[in-house]
């Protein structure tokens, strides 16, 4: 059976670099970037996190299907960088009107998100493979103004607790500090 290290914390907190430091030994590493570039600052994000990253490692960049990614990898190690930013991108793809999005368009989007973080943790609950789990604390913060804000906050709040469930370890990065929480 694999194992599930989730590392949690608020913007710029350091839990990537927590994240990474963990690995950092490990030169077979997959390193799951989810991340698009969607305009100029992001391309630069991007491009600081690879210059950050061992060179050994090897990248996927990609956010959906990651279930079977992790299957057919060859790596005992895994990084997936960030839960946050994959379910951005799922629910940026639905071209929908978020102002007047139904409860139940909600939780049908949120059903969906749930089935690709299952399908993520399933791939290595039949493995024997390691994986760090990168995401974005969002419980400590006020609730959003705008209706797209909560739908977001919700849903990754629920997907936080779900893999934080699911995992063997679990750190809260502040400050650049990490807290052991499980």
């Amino acid at each position: 059976m694999g194992k599930i290290i989730l590392v949690t914390g608020g913007s710029r907190s350091g839990k990537s670099t927590f994240a990474e430091k963990l690995l950092k030994d490990k030169e077979e590493v997959l390193y799951i970037a989810t991340a698009v570039v969607t305009d100029d600052e992001m391309k630069k994000r991007i491009e600081n996190h690879k210059l950050r990253r061992n060179p050994n490692w090897i990248t996927h960049e990609g956010y959906r299907g990651l279930g079977n990614v992790i299957r057919n990898s060859q790596c005992q190690y895994i990084m997936l960088e960030c839960i946050g930013t994959m379910i951005t991108n799922i629910i940026f793809e639905k071209k929908v009107d978020f102002d007047n999005i139904t409860f139940d368009e909600i939780k049908e989007l949120e059903e969906y998100i749930m089935e690709e973080v299952k399908s993520i943790i399933f791939s290595i609950n039949i493995s024997s493979k390691h994986i760090l789990i990168v995401t974005n604390e969002v419980g400590l913060s006020i609730v959003p103004e705008y209706k797209l804000g909560r739908i977001f906050v919700d849903i990754l709040g629920r997907v936080n607790q779900f893999i934080a469930q699911s995992s063997d370890e679990v750190y809260l990065i502040a400050c650049g500090l990490p807290l052991k929480l499980k």
